[in-house]
């Protein structure tokens, strides 16, 4: 039974090193390896299934808003990305530059995307004349390259796959609609599908994306106490229109500008699973968005009629639709490899597979069998007779059960400060979400995090008045922030 252990004692505790921990789940459950290329990340099948996934629901999701899907170049002319100013400098320092091409230097070099608005702007300003043609909602799949100085898989990467997507409008109040809605879908995505829950909010001018007039955000709490940005919404206005030239002819016949917006989710929000759901046995996945839901674990295989038990389990599990997931069918495989059954148990953990369903001889005299559950360990003697109905009661019973939990300890780590001592004081001793006042001067906002070490996570929708005085300078507060530290 010793060799069965091995998974699990390859990891570091969470308590122990976090960072490590993390690392020792990525590499163990075989969801991404190292390449030969610096800061580059091989998603490997088990990794990829689940961004397959995500991939899927959001897909969907966008196309019930009307949005479609479209596929831009990869390669930026330097002249095109340098055409608004706010951008270009915001991204200069992350950017890849493509100098020759074959055996010739390039007349002007190409910067591999690190995002696409600039390709965008081009695209619809070719296109686009009338008020007619509005709106445009387009999304593409892709990947982006950004040179980062410190990587860490799926958290942080030089080359990472994403969605971004990018619509024009007629008016003001359409963009700031739609880059709303985005932002909510998001956030209902992240609660529904991941079971994660969320803060929502604008973030400051300081914090906000390069060339934007305004940056809405999904702010998530891992289990270290550290946040994560797991989704932005951008309003960009007519600043980029301006640069591009996009304008249309409107109703009154009058040229105007239009107003555009920008958002996306990326691989990240894979590191938020495993960061807000994982333990030091492995993974721990949300059954909405696990590529396997159920394994089914054979007991004394080699014995007669075990593994026909088994199959005709999971075909019969196959069968079955979840409503509560979209009517999908139920993810389910059997494990009939030559493995011992203890390291089954200790692969399907470390995996993060929702339950695992154990049959044996014994099992099959008594027309029952045990499903354990992976979030709480939980044992359950089920009659085969019921096991359409029970698996599916408690893949529905874990997916709530992990955004319960999720969501207290988010609460049990948000904290209140009106003090900038005490607001120090758990800045240094409480990982986690800080509300406190602000007046809205960035010099208060960097002096928060060169003293406290904490960042603006977003002004939340949801505002409250626990002040009438800035944490920092105790001039009269605008709004309240939650403050934290971030990947």
């Amino acid at each position: 039974m010793a060799d069965d252990k091995k998974l699990v004692e390859s990891i570091t505790s969470r308590d122990v090193d976090f960072a490590q921990w993390y690392t020792d789940i990525v590499k163990k459950a075989e969801l991404v390896e190292y390449s030969g290329i610096k800061g580059c990340m091989i998603i490997r099948p088990a990794g990829y299934a689940i961004w397959e996934n995500i991939q899927k629901e959001l897909d969907a999701r966008f196309k019930e808003t009307g949005v479609e899907n479209v596929y831009m170049p990869m390669f930026i002319p330097e002249s095109l990305l340098t055409k608004e100013k706010d951008h270009v400098e915001g991204f200069a320092p992350e950017c890849a530059w493509v100098t020759v091409g074959g055996s010739e230097k390039l007349q002007e070099r190409l910067a591999v995307r690190p995002t696409s608005e600039t390709l965008f702007c081009d695209f619809y300003s070719r296109i686009v004349e009338s008020y007619r043609d509005l709106p445009k909602l387009y999304n593409q799949w892709c990947s982006v390259v950004r040179w980062e100085k410190t990587t860490r898989p799926f958290l942080r990467s030089a080359e990472f796959l994403w969605q971004e997507g990018h619509t024009i409008h007629a008016t003001a109040e359409e963009a700031e609609a739609r880059t709303i809605q985005m932002l909510n879908l998001y956030a209902k995505f992240c609660e529904e599908v991941l079971a994660i829950p969320l803060v929502k909010g604008r973030k400051t001018d300081k914090e906000k994306f390069a060339g934007a007039e305004a940056t809405y955000t999904i702010e998530a709490l891992m289990h270290d106490g550290k946040a994560l940005q797991s989704g932005t919404s951008h309003n960009f206005g007519d600043g980029f229109a301006h640069a591009f030239d996009m304008t249309f002819t409107d109703k009154d016949n009058k040229i105007k500008y239009v107003h555009q917006t920008s958002w996306g989710m990326s691989t990240r929000i894979i590191g938020a699973i495993i960061m807000v759901h994982g333990d030091d046995d492995g993974l721990v996945l949300p059954p909405h968005i696990a590529p396997t839901q159920a394994v089914i674990i054979p007991i004394m295989q080699k014995k007669e009629g075990v593994l026909e038990k088994c199959e005709e389990i999971r075909k019969r599990l196959a069968g079955i639709k979840i409503e509560a997931f979209h009517d999908e069918k139920i993810r389910v495989k059997t494990d009939d490899s030559d493995k011992t059954p203890g390291w089954k148990f200790s692969e399907q953990e470390m995996r993060g597979i929702p339950i695992r369903i154990e049959i044996g001889p014994k099992d099959i005299e008594k027309n029952q069998c045990v499903i354990v559950r992976r979030d709480t360990r939980e044992k359950i003697v089920v009659s085969l007779d019921e096991i359409e109905t029970k698996a599916t009661e408690i893949l529905v019973s874990i997916q709530n059960d992990m955004l319960a939990r999720a969501k207290a300890h988010m609460a049990a780590h948000t904290y209140e400060a009106t003090e900038w001592e005490d607001f120090k004081e758990k800045a240094d001793t409480k990982p986690g979400f800080i509300k406190a006042m602000w007046c809205g001067e960035l010099d208060c906002e960097l002096k928060v995090k060169e003293e406290a070490g904490l960042t603006s996570r977003c002004m939340p929708f949801e505002q409250e008045t626990i002040s009438d005085k800035c944490i920092c300078c105790g001039k009269p507060a605008k709004k309240l922030v939650y403050w934290g530290k971030a990947y």
